[in-house]
């Protein structure tokens, strides 16, 4: 911590006591020098619980927990003040990130995602005392002396980054073999990305790599030793994760406007892949093991595009594509929305700090950080006093503000997102989720889980050429419209649109966009693809004639890295929901076959 900031902050404590404290005590000590060292013994410890109380009330003041306060002074004496606030900052961020958030799909996918999402997310409460006091002495069975000595070094402030990243892995419940495998391969990923990468390893363990209960168990008369084995499991793990993950880097799939490829891309589709109809589907990149090969191999054998949205806007999406689609000829949207934090949002210029480094968010998630969250960073942030903040506090503010892609809106002052930036973020026009009884928490669900147009656009704009009169669409898990927004924003009519979604809130906040951008064509809304049959599609084609583009993205709730609880790959209760994509659109072709 700077010695000018370590002054201003723990001026006002009294580590001493005073001289008139010394001056009683040295004339009472004369009179009777029998009591002398009583006298002296009970003066110092006075001064001491003063001064103990003293700095519990400025770390207090500073928006942190009593109770961690207290953790951090028992365990590290009362001598330094910078280690104390080192440590109660690790203890803060274990607080911030309870294993309960992560269980909770906050990686946005598509809009069929489970109603029983926990709408108050955003709110919720700390780790209970005990839940902490377990976590801190590893009762979960887990900490080992790696972690303690991270731990160690996070309270000195003397973490890498390669070490810092270990810890929060560790913090988060991984296992830092697992943490130290992803980051030998992906050294430069941050954590949201390593999250996902070992959570495909352990899907992957899960389905290829069991081991029978008493195989586990140390065998020391086996030849080589525990040493050995260990090693062996070591290099299963790895080879379960480089296998694991197939993605470009950088992931900008066939091309985008602002990067080309440095070849040019040819692909050959088989015959009965070709459209019409075209279609596209979308999902997670990251995913268990063997996901996208499945997913590929039912929409006949044709290789995934990957692409990060932040080519396209000022934040970070990672999707997975497959389409029939021509690659030629694309062309983005214009005018081109803004690429950095900075284009986004100009006005956060005058408050954002120099050792804020970032020029784009996070993917956008479907809950927000809480006022408490933010309140804390605010006092921590203003009782460091003028100038840079300690590298301690820079490094706990940096990690909540990448992590809840907080902005910053006055001085020493963060904010989430307001839902009308995040609609601009993703390509939507401004109030496109908002009214009509929709509340803000759905608001936000809704985002996270939505499109990026942008992206899509570029992706879909080989169509305006092919279809000059207009498309009929068939949407499957529409959510709040993305495709549609994307094709509107093309300038390519929309003749008619079949839409499917499960959320009664997305079907009107996509009915209100149509009638409000004057839509001349004809919008068909269900709510259940599971009962989309061959009749319903009969009818449908017969009535309004064959659908010329298949667009959706099936729910990933059973696919993301963010899922430690049901992360049961295209087996899942919702991600299997994709056979019903590959049903319909097998229909649709089918039908179209027939009829030519």
């Amino acid at each position: 911590m700077d010695a000018n900031v370590s002054e201003g902050n723990f001026s006002d404590i009294d580590w001493t006591s005073d001289d008139e404290s010394e001056t009683n005590v040295e004339a009472v000590a004369s009179a009777n020098p029998t009591c002398t060292e009583t006298i002296v013994g009970n003066e110092e410890a006075s001064s001491s619980n003063a001064a103990r109380s003293k700095m519990i009330g400025h770390f207090v003041g500073m928006g942190f927990a009593e109770k961690l306060v207290l953790k951090a002074i028992d365990e590290n004496g009362e001598g330094d003040p910078d280690s104390i606030l080192n440590l109660i900052l690790t203890f803060s961020t274990l607080e911030e990130s309870p294993p309960q958030q992560l269980s909770t799909n906050s990686d946005p996918c598509s809009s069929g995602n489970n109603e029983n999402f926990l709408n108050d997310l955003s709110d919720m409460e700390s780790w209970s005392e005990d839940e902490l006091e377990d976590r801190l002495k590893g009762n979960d069975g887990y900490k080992s002396e790696k972690h303690k000595m991270l731990l160690s070094l996070a309270a000195s402030g003397s973490l890498s980054e390669r070490e810092r990243k270990l810890l929060d892995l560790a913090d988060m419940g991984y296992a830092l073999e697992d943490a130290e495998l992803a980051l030998e391969r992906w050294p430069e990923a941050p954590v949201d990305d390593l999250i996902e990468i070992i959570g495909a390893a352990q899907m992957a363990r899960e389905e290829d790599c069991y081991l029978p209960e008493d195989d586990l168990k140390p065998k020391h008369i086996l030849s080589g030793g525990s040493k050995s084995k260990k090693r062996k499991h070591f290099e299963m793990k790895k080879n379960v994760i480089e296998e694991s993950i197939r993605l470009p880097n950088p992931m900008i799939g066939f091309g985008v406007p602002s990067m080309q490829p440095p070849e040019r891309v040819h692909r050959s589709l088989p015959l009965e892949a070709r459209g019409p109809p075209y279609f596209y589907y979308e999902n997670v990149a990251l995913t268990p093991k063997g996901v996208w090969d499945t997913i590929s191999r039912f929409l006949y054998d044709i290789e995934p595009e990957f692409v990060d949205s932040k080519f396209f806007s000022a934040c970070a999406r990672k999707r997975g594509y497959i389409h029939n689609l021509p690659i030629e000829n694309r062309f983005p949207l214009v005018p081109l929305p803004p690429l950095t934090i900075q284009q986004a949002f100009p006005l956060s210029r005058r408050w954002w700090p120099s050792w804020d480094p970032r020029d784009k968010m996070n993917c956008i998630q479907t809950a927000i950080a809480s006022a408490k969250l933010t309140e804390r960073i605010r006092t921590a942030l203003e009782r460091s006093g003028e100038g840079d903040p300690p590298e301690a506090i820079q490094r706990y503010v940096m990690e909540q503000c990448r992590k809840w892609n907080l902005v910053w809106v006055g001085r020493n002052k963060v904010a989430p997102l307001e839902p009308d930036e995040v609609e601009m973020l993703l390509g939507f026009p401004k109030n496109h989720t908002r009214g009509g009884g929709i509340s803000r928490t759905d608001r936000y669900k809704s985002l996270g889980n939505s499109f990026q147009v942008d992206t899509v656009a570029y992706h879909l704009s080989v169509l305006k050429d092919m279809f000059p009169h207009g498309v009929n669409v068939l949407s499957l898990f529409s959510g709040i419209g993305g495709a549609e927004v994307a094709l509107h924003r093309l300038g390519i009519k929309l003749k008619n649109v079949v839409s499917i979604e499960k959320s009664k809130a997305n079907r009107d906040i996509v009915r209100s966009w149509w009638e409000q951008t004057n839509q001349t064509g004809s919008l068909i809304d269900f709510d259940d693809v599971t009962s989309f049959d061959a009749a319903r599609v009969e009818q449908i084609i017969g009535t309004i004639g064959n659908f010329d583009l298949v667009v959706g993205g099936s729910p990933c709730n059973n696919l993301a890295g963010s899922n430690r609880v049901s992360r049961d790959g295209l087996e899942g209760k919702e991600s299997s929901l994709f056979y019903d994509y590959f049903r319909i659109l097998d229909l649709v072709k089918l039908y179209r076959q027939e009829e030519v």
